[in-house]
C-alpha cells in the first residue's frame, strides 16, 4: 500500500509542471487572459519552458479567439517553438466590429492599443516566460496596419515586425520614431487593400487606405536604405525584394493571390526572423 502511495505521489509531482504550463496561470487556449483594457489568447508549444513568441493581430471584425481557433496558423508557429499570442481588438464604436487604433482620421476608437499590447506582452512574459526580446509582431489586414503603427510609434516594442496585407492609412505619417526590422507580405491581386491604396466606399468620414509603395518609401528613409533593392528573387508565384539598410532592415514579399494569408507565409516570416538573429 505504501509503495502505491509513493508511486501516485511521484506521478502527481512529475505531471504538475506540465499541467501548470497548460493552464497558463488560469488562462490559455480557449480561456482568455485578462489585462488592463482587454484580453488575449495564448497557445504554447509542447514542452514549453519559455522562449520566443509571435504576437498576431487579427483582421477587422475578428478576434484573438478566432486566431487561436485557427489550428493551422497556430501549429505553424508552435511547431517551431514559438508561443502564439492573440490579443483582441475592440469595437471602434458601440455596436460596430472589432478594430485597432490605426491612425486614419477617424477618432472614435476607445482604447490606447499601444498601452494595451504592452500590457499583454508584460503579462505573457510574467506568467509563461515569453521572452520580450524575441518577439515578432505580426498581423493581417487591419491587424497588419496596426503592425505598421506599432513599428512606427514604438520601434522597440518587438524585435521585428511582419505585416500581411495592411499598411498605413491616410493621413499617412511622414516620420517614425526609429528604425525597425520590417517584413511586408502582400497580394499582387489584392482588391480589399490594394497596393496603390483606395478610398473605402460608403465610409462615414472618407477613410482612405494609404499607398503601400509610399509607405515602403517611408520605411526606406527611416531605415536608411538605398533606393535600389540589394536582392531580388522570383519563384512559384512569389516575388521578393530585400534592401541592405544602415539601420534596421526591410524586405517585401509579393504573391500572386489576393487579400489573404498566402500559403507558406508563416515559414517565410520565421525564416526571415530567425535569419536576423544570426
Amino acid at each position: 500500500m505504501l509503495s502505491r502511495i509513493w508511486m501516485l505521489l511521484a506521478a502527481v509531482l512529475i505531471a504538475a509542471p506540465a499541467a501548470a504550463a497548460d493552464q497558463t496561470a488560469g488562462c490559455g487556449g480557449e480561456i482568455p487572459c485578462a489585462v488592463a483594457g482587454g484580453e488575449y489568447r495564448i497557445a504554447l508549444p509542447a514542452g514549453w519552458q519559455g522562449g520566443p513568441a509571435v504576437m498576431f493581430l487579427h483582421g477587422y471584425g475578428s478576434s484573438g479567439a478566432k486566431v487561436i481557433a485557427n489550428a493551422g496558423l497556430v501549429k505553424a508557429f508552435t511547431a517551431r517553438g514559438y508561443a502564439v499570442i492573440a490579443p483582441s481588438g475592440l469595437p471602434w464604436r458601440q455596436g460596430k466590429p472589432a478594430d485597432w487604433s490605426v491612425r486614419d482620421g477617424w477618432n472614435t476608437y476607445p482604447r490606447n492599443d499601444l498601452a494595451f499590447l504592452r500590457a499583454v506582452l508584460e503579462d505573457a512574459a510574467a506568467n509563461v516566460g515569453v521572452d520580450p526580446d524575441r518577439l515578432l509582431l505580426s498581423g493581417f489586414s487591419r491587424g497588419g496596419s496596426m503592425v505598421w503603427e506599432v513599428a512606427c510609434l514604438a520601434p522597440g516594442f518587438a524585435a521585428a515586425y511582419a505585416a500581411v496585407s495592411g499598411g498605413f492609412w491616410l493621413p499617412m505619417t511622414q516620420e517614425c520614431k526609429g528604425p525597425v526590422q520590417l517584413l511586408h507580405i502582400h497580394g499582387f491581386a489584392d482588391t480589399v487593400v490594394p497596393l496603390e491604396g483606395r478610398a473605402i466606399p460608403g465610409s462615414e468620414a472618407g477613410i482612405v487606405q494609404g499607398d503601400i509603395w509610399q509607405g515602403l518609401q517611408l520605411w526606406r528613409r527611416q531605415n536608411s536604405c538605398p533606393s535600389n533593392a540589394a536582392g531580388h528573387e522570383a519563384a512559384d508565384g512569389v516575388w521578393r525584394k530585400r534592401w541592405e539598410c544602415r539601420s534596421g532592415g526591410l524586405e517585401l514579399i509579393l504573391h500572386q493571390g489576393g487579400h489573404g494569408l498566402p500559403k507558406g507565409w508563416s515559414a517565410m516570416a520565421l525564416d526571415w526572423f530567425e535569419g536576423l538573429e544570426r
